[in-house]
């Protein structure tokens, strides 16, 4: 039996007004309140962070100020990402039993494999590419990211129709380390258009949707009924909007602290994604954590899960570190998506090595 899922467009909005429609409509899903959706986003000029990673470390804040490029910080994880009206973002909220996948990766897999099937439509050779990529011939055309929020899930990605690499360069930091890790010499070797792959015949947006959708209804048996937005969506997003995810202070929540007045920092690539811890240990001699930070591109689900390991962590003896760790991640089985336990001991262990900064 077919899945039906509404499919909805709010048109071209500012990058955090898309945020708060996301959460919006997330919240309002766990309700009941709005039935499995689909939606298609456009994106005024919008530089916008993971959820978990350092503003200053990844967006170059002053190109964005004086190119008018708006900043946000997404509900997801994940890597920091330049969004124009050139890119076509999408969402899927739906119950976790409409699909019957058990695990992020295993949808992650489902949904990908789905929309690289559309994608292959224009007479592409798009194909997913774990964790969260769709490619073409090794070039990134699309990346996607979710979490499970109690029964519900959002999972997301974005569609490079076209690009400006400009832009694209100078809103973002990517450092050099991770094109080193995939050979390249640039972020934009990296990446390709759809404008690109059909030389130049740029296609426009409605069919693009189009092609997502097929993908979608003939991999995964969903069906599709267009509807706007509804008043109650609207209505949340503005609140959430006006209350956090619009303000300046939910943005810039998270940042690296100054490596000075001792500060450790440790950082860790797992195949899932790179954490970066900064503790500042107490005491005389300094052998209690007095904060944590923990930061980076990877997904973890509900992501409020690092705030709690945060919190866990302060007060912890150095010494008992990595046993807190284990323990958190033990009550919590089915929490993480994309990194465990080890990944997150092997940050903290990294951090409590190097000599704190006294800068």
């Amino acid at each position: 039996m077919s899945a039906r899922f509404r499919v909805v467009d709010a048109g071209l909005q500012e990058g955090r007004y898309n945020i708060a429609l996301d959460q919006a409509m997330l919240e309002l899903h766990q309700t009941g309140a709005i039935p499995d959706s689909v939606r298609f986003i456009h994106f005024q000029p919008s530089a916008l962070v993971g959820r978990h990673q350092a503003l200053s470390q990844e967006v170059d804040l002053e190109y964005c100020r004086r190119h008018g490029i708006g900043v946000g910080r997404r509900i997801t994880g994940g890597g920091a990402i330049y969004l124009d009206e050139g890119q076509l973002g999408w969402a899927l909220v739906f119950s976790r039993r409409t699909l019957g996948a058990a695990t992020l990766p295993d949808v992650a897999r489902r949904i990908c494999e789905a929309a690289a099937q559309g994608l292959s439509r224009f007479g592409v050779d798009a194909r997913f590419r774990p964790r969260n990529d769709i490619e073409v011939d090794g070039r990134k055309l699309s990346g996607t990211g979710g979490f499970f929020d109690g029964e519900s899930l959002i999972y997301q990605g974005t569609v490079l129709v076209d690009l400006d690499p400009a832009a694209m360069l100078g809103a973002l930091r990517i450092p050099q380390a991770k094109l080193a890790k995939r050979g390249l010499d640039s972020a934009a070797a990296r990446i390709v258009t759809l404008r690109e792959l059909l030389a130049g015949a740029t296609p426009a947006m409605p069919a693009v949707e189009e092609a997502l959708l097929a993908g979608f209804e003939q991999a995964l048996g969903l069906e599709f009924e267009r509807a706007a937005p509804s008043d109650a969506e609207q209505r949340l997003a503005q609140r959430l909007y006006a209350e956090s995810i619009g303000r300046e202070a939910f943005v810039a929540e998270i940042d690296a602290p100054p490596r000075g007045r001792g500060v450790r920092v440790g950082t860790h690539a797992a195949p899932g994604g790179t954490i970066t811890v900064y503790l500042r240990c107490e005491g005389d001699p300094a052998r209690r954590i007095g904060h944590a930070l923990i930061t980076g591109d990877f997904f973890v689900a509900p992501p409020r899960m690092i705030y709690d390991l945060e919190a866990q962590l302060r007060g912890t003896p150095v010494e008992d570190a990595a046993a807190s760790v284990d323990a958190f991640f033990a009550a919590r089985p089915a929490g993480t998506a994309t990194v465990g336990a080890a990944d997150f001991r092997q940050a903290i262990e990294a951090a409590l090595a190097t000599p704190p900064g006294t800068g």
